[in-house]
C-alpha cells in the first residue's frame, strides 16, 4: 500500500508542477504562453518541465532534438564508413530540431552508423556502443544513421534504428537513481517496429553488464515479449524490466489493465519510487498519457537495488535479440507529479513527429 508520506510527497510535487502544466494548456489550440511570445513548446521543452517540477532530468537523450528550450550542444556522433571520421550532428538552434542536412552531407555517397547519442542533461551521461554481457558478448552492432528517417516540427531528423544485436549503454554513469531511490523515465518509439526478441528496454541497468537478479534494473521495455508479462491484446506493450522478468503490473504473468499501444510515435513512460512505480503511455502525436498501472512493486522487488547503468535496445545482461526504433528519452531524479507527466505529454505532442 503506498504511505501517507508518500503520497504527500506526490501532492506536493503536482503542486510544484503546476506552473509547468498551466504553460502548456494551451497547446491543442495553438495559443501562446504569452502575447508576443514563443509558442509554449518552443518555451519550455521536457526536461525543463521536468525541472519545474522539481523531478530534473539526469540524462537526456535524442538524436531528433533538443530536449531542454536552451540545449544548443551536440545530439548525437555519427562514423562514416568510407573513412572512419566522425561528424557531431547539433540543433538547427537553441531548443531547436537536429540539423539533418548536416549528416545528409557528411554521409552522401558512404553510409554511416551512429556511434554516440549525447545526454544533454549535464551529467555527461553519453551513450555508446555496449559491450559484451552475460547474455551475449559484443560488443554490440551500432545502429544505421539513415534507418530511421522522421519530421520534428516539419524539419527532417533520424531515429535510432535497432536491429537484433544493436546496443548502447553507459556504465559508469552520474546522477542516476541508485538502491531504491526515486526515478522517473519516459522514451518516444516507433510503435510500429517490434519483436519479441529480449529486450528492447531504455532505463536503468546493472554496471557490470550482467544479471544481478531481481530489483537490480528499471528500465522501460517495449515489444511483445510473452513470456514474463504481458497485457491484453496482442502488443507491443510498455513493461517495466526490473531484471528477471517484465511486469505489466503487480504481478508476472498476465494483466488486463496493461493494453497494446502500436500508435506510429508512442510515448511510454515508467515511474518507481520505494514500494511504488508505475507504467504510463500515451500516442506521442495527440492526446494525454493515461496511466495503466500504479501501485505496489510486484514480490520481492522491494526494495529495489538499481545500480545506474543505462542501457538502450538491450537487456541489463547485454540480451540483444530485439528490435525496435527510439526518438528520445530521459532519466530524472526523483518520482515526477501527474501533473508533470501530463506536461510533457504535451510539449511531446505539440513538437509535431511525423513520418
Amino acid at each position: 500500500m503506498v504511505t501517507v508520506r508518500s503520497a504527500l510527497r506526490r501532492a506536493k510535487r503536482s503542486l510544484l508542477a503546476l506552473a509547468a502544466a498551466t504553460a502548456v494548456t494551451g497547446l491543442a489550440t495553438g495559443t501562446l504562453v504569452a502575447s508576443g511570445a514563443a509558442p509554449a513548446w518552443a518555451a519550455s521543452l521536457p526536461c525543463d518541465i521536468y525541472a519545474s517540477g522539481g523531478t530534473p532530468c539526469v540524462a537526456a537523450h535524442s538524436t531528433t532534438r533538443a530536449l531542454y528550450a536552451s540545449y544548443n550542444g551536440p545530439l548525437y556522433q555519427v562514423r562514416r564508413s568510407s573513412n572512419n571520421t566522425y561528424q557531431s550532428i547539433y540543433p538547427l538552434s537553441a531548443g531547436g530540431v537536429a540539423n539533418a542536412a548536416t549528416q545528409d552531407s557528411f554521409c552522401a555517397g558512404t553510409t554511416c552508423v551512429i556511434t554516440r547519442i549525447y545526454d544533454q542533461s549535464g551529467h555527461g551521461n553519453d551513450l555508446v556502443q555496449a559491450p559484451a554481457g552475460g547474455a551475449a558478448g559484443g560488443p554490440d552492432n551500432l545502429a544505421n544513421a539513415t534507418a530511421a528517417p522522421v519530421t520534428v516540427g516539419g524539419h527532417k531528423a533520424y531515429g535510432v534504428y535497432v536491429a537484433p544485436g544493436t546496443g548502447y549503454r553507459d556504465d559508469s554513469t552520474s546522477g542516476i537513481a541508485t538502491g531504491d531511490a526515486a526515478e522517473g523515465e519516459y522514451a518516444i518509439f516507433d510503435g510500429t517496429h517490434v519483436n519479441n526478441g529480449c529486450c528492447f528496454d531504455y532505463g536503468n541497468a546493472e554496471t557490470n553488464n550482467d544479471d544481478n537478479g531481481a530489483g537490480h534494473m528499471e528500465a522501460i521495455y517495449f515489444g511483445t515479449e510473452k513470456a514474463w508479462g504481458y497485457g491484453s491484446g496482442n502488443g507491443p506493450w510498455i513493461m517495466a524490466d526490473m531484471e528477471n522478468g517484465l511486469f505489466s503490473g503487480s504481478s508476472a504473468g498476465y494483466n488486463a489493465g496493461d493494453p497494446a499501444i502500436s500508435d506510429r510515435f508512442t510515448t511510454a513512460m515508467i515511474e518507481g519510487e520505494p514500494n511504488q512505480w508505475a507504467i504510463l503511455g500515451g500516442n506521442a502525436q495527440s492526446g494525454g498519457v493515461s496511466t495503466l498501472y500504479s501501485g505496489v512493486r510486484p514480490s520481492g522487488y522491494n526494495p529495489m537495488h538499481k545500480e545506474g547503468a543505462i542501457i538502450l535496445g538491450i537487456g541489463g545482461d547485454n540480451s540483444k535479440s530485439s528490435a525496435g526504433t527510439f526518438y528520445e528519452g530521459v532519466m530524472t531524479s526523483g518520482y515526477p507529479s501527474a501533473a508533470t507527466e501530463n506536461s510533457v505529454q504535451a510539449s511531446i505532442v505539440a513538437a509535431g513527429y511525423a513520418t
